[in-house]
């Protein structure tokens, strides 16, 4: 099984998605992703400003 991490053009985007909200359902289907690492990105990246793409980025 291969591996693919998120880049920064595409935390962007799922941050985009979220703003103009999409649901994670929706927003792994519009970037070809499962569900469950749509939502674990967001789990892990989200402190109580909301979801940071850029220090998602930065800890990967």
């Amino acid at each position: 099984m291969t591996y693919k991490h998120q880049s920064l053009e595409e935390r962007y985007q799922i941050y985009i998605l979220m703003s103009a909200g999409k649901n994670k359902q929706q927003i792994a289907e519009l970037l070809g992703r499962h569900k469950s690492t749509i939502s674990r990105e967001i789990a892990r990246n989200t402190d109580g400003r909301g979801y940071r793409p850029r220090q998602a980025c930065l800890l990967a």
